[in-house]
């Protein structure tokens, strides 16, 4: 299963996003949504799954959930914004994959069998960090991850 996984839209949702997505079978949004419409352009691609991030407190994103547990593909994934703010034990959960965003900085880490990733901004560019997504490959032997630039 291919996932898609993108963060920090702030409000903008780049074509070059909608292109490295297209052919995501979900579509997980890590938070900092910044406008509803976003959400349903890119469930126009997949069924999207979304948190809200701290610029989503007020407005229409506010009703979006602070965390969210799936499982896709028999995986198990745990989304939050702030990894700051991890509330669980991904391990004793059994979780595969922690999703999170907020520092703008994409990266692919493995901590105890768990893997923690973060798409980066994919939004308005932020210092000289990069503008990206990540997608996610789930097969038999585990979860693939790479992080997708945007070029722009």
């Amino acid at each position: 299963m291919l996932v898609g996984v993108i963060s920090d839209t702030h409000g903008l949702l780049r074509p070059e996003a909608l292109v490295a997505l297209v052919e995501a079978e979900h579509i997980l949004h890590a938070g900092d949504v910044g406008n509803p419409e976003i959400l349903a352009v890119l469930g126009e691609i997949a069924p999207v799954t979304a948190i809200r991030g701290n610029v989503d407190t007020h407005g229409a994103c506010a009703s979006l959930p602070a965390t969210e547990a799936l499982e896709l593909d028999g995986r198990l994934f745990y989304m939050l914004h702030s990894i700051h703010d991890l509330d669980i034990d991904p391990r004793a959960a059994d979780v595969s994959v922690i999703v999170s965003g907020h520092s703008h900085q994409p990266a692919i880490e493995h901590k105890n069998g768990v893997m923690y990733l973060n798409p980066g901004s994919a939004g308005p560019r932020r210092f000289k960090l990069p503008v990206s997504v990540a997608l996610l490959t789930t097969t038999a032997a585990g979860v693939e991850a790479r992080i997708v630039e945007l070029q722009m």
